[in-house]
């Protein structure tokens, strides 16, 4: 009789964990991730050394290549894009900034660009919160600033965007594929 109990039990309890594991998410295609600027924020935030230092930070979907043909193709030119995957890529601004000669304050914004071969069209809008660019309004733009494509000759298989450091402030950097974009930013 024990050797039924412990069986059922033992039973139970796989039955339950196989469930629990079954209705938990899959692990995301592209996860998020995120960068700071300056880029070792939070190595000086750990030590307790002063945050004031803190101006950036950036959240994005991280897609990654797998093989595909990207600009021109899965991320189709002339059409406003997400700049990475899932939801939108925000910006958090911690102090007022320029970017090609217009103040932005501080605040949350959404990132956008709509890429070319030659150029791409980045764009800060006002919009939080929202999946991709499927509810885009030119409306609420803060800011649209043309950089020149940089082709690269290495590929970067994950979408990647950081801020570079950069004589008056950072340069906020995306590399994805063997192309490269820079977002010239004043502090």
């Amino acid at each position: 009789m024990k050797k039924i109990l412990a069986l059922l039990t033992l039973f139970c309890f796989a039955t339950i964990l196989a469930t629990a594991q079954s209705t938990l998410p899959g692990l995301d295609k592209s996860p998020m991730d995120m960068s700071y600027c300056p880029s070792n924020y939070p190595g000086l935030n750990a030590q307790g050394k002063p945050t004031d230092a803190l101006t950036a930070r950036i959240i994005y979907g991280r897609p990654q290549k797998n093989g595909r043909a990207i600009f021109g193709s899965l991320i189709e030119y002339g059409k406003v894009w997400r700049l990475g995957a899932n939801e939108s890529t925000e910006i958090d601004l911690f102090k007022p900034v320029t970017i090609d000669g217009k103040k932005i304050a501080e605040g949350r914004y959404t990132v956008y660009a709509i890429p070319d071969s030659a150029k791409w069209t980045i764009i800060i809008n006002k919009a939080t919160d929202s999946w991709g660019a499927y509810i885009y309004d030119k409306k609420l733009d803060v800011l649209r600033v043309d950089v020149p494509v940089q082709k690269q000759t290495t590929s970067t298989e994950a979408l990647t965007i950081i801020f570079e450091k950069a004589t008056s402030g950072a340069n906020l950097a995306v590399y994805w594929d063997d192309v490269k974009v820079a977002l010239p930013i004043t502090f």
